[in-house]
């Protein structure tokens, strides 16, 4: 609490719901929305475009030193701003979602983002959701919220998201890519996912999103 600014994390696996809860509260209260995972896919996003491997520590280090990402709230949606153009239509895809899964496991690009996250947070209280939020971003949040789901809930509705989005998705590839990233995410040396000692575990497999906030 710096200042009278509040933050609240919100931690858990891809599909559990974070996004759509710390939009909500947000809205509510006012605060800041602070999406990292769309901050992760925007780095995916340019990683892809320009054909660098991750390996590749010199390659990596330039990117990321040229690299601008910031979030901004017009009209009630959310812009993710690469380099200063709006990306948010672009890094919703299974593509993306897995390099920037694999990206993330990287020091030098949770560095950044690090950075860049903790000063967003200088800008007024903020909800932040993503999966090291409680545990290493802002470990001295006020309020810390692990949002959970089975792998096959968190699977349907990713699906249907993507299918909505006039993308063509297998349901059982979906799930395959869920285990995958939760695997991923969980085993990782570098901030795995896992719930902060202090945070409050909300099981969201079957609650809607107004029972859940």
């Amino acid at each position: 609490d710096e200042g009278g600014r509040l933050i609240i994390a919100i931690d858990g696996p891809s599909g559990a719901g974070k996004s759509t809860l710390a939009k909500r509260l947000a809205k509510e209260l006012g605060f800041i929305y602070v999406d990292t995972g769309a901050m992760y896919r925007a780095l995916a996003l340019k990683v892809l475009r320009e054909g660098v491997d991750l390996a590749d520590d010199a390659s990596m280090a330039r990117l990321i030193g040229s690299t601008t990402i910031d979030l901004r709230h017009v009209d009630g949606a959310l812009q993710v701003l690469l380099d200063g153009a709006d990306v948010a239509a672009e890094i919703r895809t299974p593509q993306v979602s897995q390099m920037a899964s694999k990206a993330s496991a990287l020091g030098v690009v949770r560095a950044r983002l690090l950075e860049l996250q903790r000063d967003m947070a200088r800008r007024g209280s903020i909800v932040a959701e993503g999966r090291d939020i409680g545990t290493v971003v802002f470990p001295q949040a006020e309020v810390k919220i692990f949002l959970q789901a089975s792998a096959a809930e968190r699977a349907r509705r990713r699906f249907a998201e993507l299918q909505g989005a006039g993308q063509s998705v297998d349901l059982t590839e979906t799930l395959r890519e869920i285990e995958e990233r939760d695997k991923r995410d969980s085993e990782r040396d570098l901030a795995p996912l896992r719930q902060a000692d202090d945070a409050l575990m909300i099981d969201s497999s079957s609650f809607d999103a107004d029972q859940v906030t």
